[in-house]
C-alpha cells in the first residue's frame, strides 16, 4: 500500500517562496557578491594557535597593522586559541617573509604562539583557479543537459535544469548573506550538489515517466505526487544518510571542513526539495501526458 502524501497541494506555494529565495539570492550575488577566499583572491593565510591566554584578538590585529601588510583579516578560527589571519601581501620573492612576520609578532605578543599553516597564492594561480571553478561549474551543468535532453523528453530536461540552477542559486546567496568564504572546496561541494540534486531528480522522472505509460486516464498533476509517494522511502533514507555522515563532519570535522560541509548540508536540502517541488511543477505546468510519451518514443 503506498502511503499517500498530497505534495502536489503545496506546489504554488513553493514555487513562490523557490521564486522570491532565487530573486533574492541574484540580488546578493550583483550588489553584495562572494567572500572569496585566498585560492581565488590571492594573498597569504596564516593559522595561528595561542598558547599565551593574554594574547587575545585586538593584540593580534593591532601587531599585524604595525607591518606593511595591506588589508589585514583575523578573526577566530574554530577553539578560542585558534585565529585565521589573511592578507594581500604577496611578496613571493622574498624566501623569508612568513619568518620576518614571526619575529616581529614575538617583539609584540612573546612566544605564546605558533604557526600552525601558511599558505601563499600569487594573483595569476589565483585568477586562474577562479577561472577554471567557474568552468568547471558551467561544463557540469552543460554535461548534465546533454544526459538529462537524451535520457528524457524536453520537458522533463527543462524541469531538472530549472531545479539544477535553482539549487546552485540559492546556495551561493545564502554564503553571500552569511560572507562565508569561498574557496575551492566550495567549487568541489557546488559540483557534488549538481550531481546529488540531479540523481534525486532522475530517480522520481523514472517514475514519473513509468507511470505515464500505465495509468492513461490519470492527470499529470496527480502523477506527479504519485510518483513521489513511490519513490519517497528511497529519497527519505539517502537524504538522511547522506545528511548524518555530513553533519558529523560539521561539528566535528574541525573548522577547515566546516564551509564544505556546510554547502553540502544545503545542496542535499535543496536538491531532496527542488526535485520535488521544482522540477515535477513545471512538468503540471508543461501539462505532459502519455501522448508526450508516445510521440517521443515514436520519434
Amino acid at each position: 500500500m503506498i502511503k499517500k502524501i498530497y505534495f502536489n497541494r503545496f506546489y504554488k506555494l513553493f514555487n513562490i517562496i523557490s521564486f522570491i529565495l532565487i530573486i533574492l539570492s541574484i540580488f546578493l550575488l550583483l550588489f553584495k557578491g562572494l567572500n572569496f577566499g585566498v585560492d581565488f583572491k590571492g594573498g597569504t593565510l596564516i593559522e595561528l594557535r595561542t598558547t599565551d591566554n593574554s594574547i587575545k584578538i585586538s593584540n593580534i590585529r593591532d601587531s599585524l597593522n604595525q607591518i606593511n601588510l595591506g588589508d589585514v583579516s583575523v578573526k577566530k578560527f574554530g577553539t578560542d586559541s585558534d585565529y585565521l589571519i589573511k592578507f594581500e601581501k604577496k611578496n613571493f620573492n622574498d624566501p623569508n617573509f612568513i619568518s620576518k612576520i614571526k619575529k616581529k609578532l614575538s617583539t609584540s605578543l612573546g612566544n605564546g604562539f605558533e604557526f600552525r599553516r601558511v599558505e601563499n597564492v600569487g594573483p595569476k594561480v589565483s585568477s586562474e583557479l577562479l577561472k577554471s571553478g567557474i568552468i568547471a561549474i558551467g561544463l557540469s551543468l552543460v554535461a548534465m543537459l546533454i544526459y538529462i535532453w537524451i535520457r528524457f523528453e524536453w520537458q522533463f530536461s527543462l524541469g531538472a535544469i530549472v531545479a539544477l540552477f535553482h539549487d546552485v542559486l540559492i546556495t551561493l546567496g545564502i554564503f553571500s548573506l552569511l560572507s562565508l568564504e569561498i574557496n575551492l572546496s566550495i567549487v568541489a561541494a557546488v559540483l557534488t550538489i549538481v550531481g546529488y540534486s540531479m540523481n534525486d531528480t532522475v530517480v522520481i522522472f523514472d517514475r514519473v515517466r513509468e507511470n505515464l505509460k500505465k495509468y492513461s486516464d490519470i492527470k499529470i498533476f496527480e502523477l506527479t505526487n504519485i510518483s513521489i509517494n513511490e519513490t519517497l522511502s528511497r529519497t527519505i533514507i539517502t537524504s538522511a544518510t547522506t545528511l548524518l555522515a555530513l553533519f558529523s563532519i560539521f561539528f566535528f570535522g574541525g573548522e577547515i571542513l566546516k564551509g564544505f560541509s556546510f554547502a553540502m548540508i544545503l545542496g542535499v536540502f535543496f536538491g531532496t526539495y527542488s526535485s520535488i517541488y521544482i522540477a515535477n511543477p513545471i512538468l503540471v505546468f508543461l501539462r505532459v501526458s502519455q501522448k508526450t510519451i508516445l510521440k517521443e518514443d515514436k520519434d
